[in-house]
């Protein structure tokens, strides 16, 4: 008896891989377009992919106008229709497709199943593109490995990211996205590759998945330090009703020792402000106690986010606090390693 067909729903949320041209437009979002172009690709329709279908949201979204709404969105959608497929496809634009990755990452509490996020650089509609590698292959791995790879993920250009590790390099190569300190999960070449040693344990199959929509009210940052950072500014972004702010420091986690900007930090971190530094620099994590400036930092409240990425600390953030949870369970959370998202070692 021939196994069953895998089925995969593919939540077509926008983006540049369904783009087509109008004259004197420039590319522009077409309702409908993906899918005719993708059941006139014969090779959509080869047996050994997995059956498919579109659900396209409307309206079709730059993938810059997607944040916290559209996250809980997509995750409810998965959650709605998580029993009758064996794995989900979100199609996204490349600008944010890493934190939308990030936050399903943390919402999709209990995840049995494959989703993978992908889009293009390059609209399927042109003859030269990546949309026809990215989409295909993505099915094709879903078809594959929906046993056993139950997390969410980036893929793109060949390579299968963990979804809170990721984070976009480019703005014009086909290699637009990387994961600085973790490894691939696996790669497509002549062959399909899956690291299993990589892979996040398999969930309780007692516990059916849960899905965390995020509080709207929830009032969390990011901020990047720089040279000649007047106190001041810092000051007013930690302001209320901020309740957290990941901030990217120098190097391994350092910051000016300014006596009035570490004042500011620690009457924040006093009222409950949750800030989590995390480095600059692609590759490497936060120290804290390296050095002195470091240190400062530590007694000044801030918690060290290790090697997570700006992506994976701020959705993190964003899904702590809308677990309805108090500042101190915050900030002991935000340095566990919940999905994989940081190094505990």
């Amino acid at each position: 008896m021939l196994p069953a067909m895998k089925r995969v729903l593919i939540l077509y949320t926008g983006g540049t891989v369904g783009m087509g041209k109008a004259p004197g437009q420039g590319y522009r979002p077409i309702p409908g377009f993906l899918e005719k172009l993708m059941r006139s690709i014969p090779m959509f329709q080869a047996p050994e992919v997995p059956a498919w279908e579109i659900r396209q949201y409307e309206p079709l979204l730059d993938s810059s106008d997607v944040g916290p709404r559209e996250w809980t969105r997509i995750a409810e959608d998965i959650g709605a229709a998580h029993d009758d497929y064996d794995g989900f496809l979100v199609v996204h634009g490349t600008d944010t497709m890493a934190y939308t990755a990030s936050a399903l990452g943390f919402q999709l509490e209990g995840l049995d199943r494959p989703v993978l996020v992908t889009g293009s650089q390059i609209p399927l509609s042109e003859t030269r593109n990546d949309a026809i590698n990215n989409l295909l292959a993505a099915l094709l791995l879903i078809g594959r490995f929906s046993h056993r790879l139950q997390e969410v993920c980036v893929f793109f250009d060949n390579l299968l990211l963990r979804g809170n590790r990721t984070t976009k390099i480019h703005t014009e190569g086909f290699s637009a996205f990387a994961s600085p300190d973790f490894p691939p999960l696996g790669r497509v070449g002549i062959d399909f590759e899956l690291d299993e040693r990589l892979l996040r344990p398999r969930p309780d199959p007692a516990r059916p998945l849960r899905v965390v929509p995020i509080d709207p009210g929830v009032t969390v940052g990011a901020f990047r330090l720089f040279p000649g950072l007047r106190p001041r500014f810092l000051e007013a972004l930690l302001a209320p009703p901020v309740q957290g702010l990941v901030l990217e420091c120098f190097g391994a986690g350092n910051a000016p020792r300014d006596p009035d900007l570490l004042a500011a930090l620690r009457a924040a971190t006093d009222r409950g402000v949750v800030v989590v530094a995390v480095p600059q620099p692609l590759h490497g994590r936060a120290d804290l106690e390296l050095y002195a400036n470091g240190r400062a930092l530590l007694e000044a409240g801030v918690v060290s986010g290790r090697d997570m990425t700006v992506e994976a600390a701020l959705t993190k953030l964003f899904y702590l606090f809308s677990r309805g949870l108090e500042p101190a369970a915050v900030r002991r959370q935000v340095q566990l390693d919940l999905r994989g998202e940081l190094s505990e070692d």
